[in-house]
């Protein structure tokens, strides 16, 4: 029976907090991105086009553009994160789990097979 220590949890509840903030900045950085990504041509078209200027209201406009950046913030911090659990877990794994090669088939594993 293994006993887990003090020194451990703290080491692991920091590691948690330092992910999330790398998560939480980049969903913030993806979500400045999308919404001047999608501020432009909403904007531009309700200024243009003859439809979207009867039918987009600026709280239409407004809804499109946070939609949009709420989907690219969430989007991109589950991916850091994902990404960065997976990375963790490969650290935290034992050696014989490591070599994740394969010699049997002559060519390598495609790029999505390696950690």
């Amino acid at each position: 029976m293994s006993t887990v220590t003090r020194a451990y949890l703290d080491q692991r509840l920091a590691m948690a907090k330092r992910c999330s903030r790398e998560a939480t900045l980049a969903g913030a950085r993806a979500a400045a991105v999308a919404t001047v990504a999608s501020a432009v041509p909403t904007l531009a078209s309700v200024r243009m086009l003859p439809w979207a200027k009867a039918n987009l209201n600026p709280t239409g406009q407004a809804l499109i553009i946070c939609t949009v950046a709420g989907m690219a913030y969430f989007v991109a911090a589950d991916k850091k994160i994902l990404s960065l659990a997976r990375r963790h877990s490969f650290e935290d794994a034992p050696k014989h789990l490591k070599n994740t090669s394969f010699q049997g088939a002559g060519r390598p594993h495609p790029a999505f097979f390696r950690p």
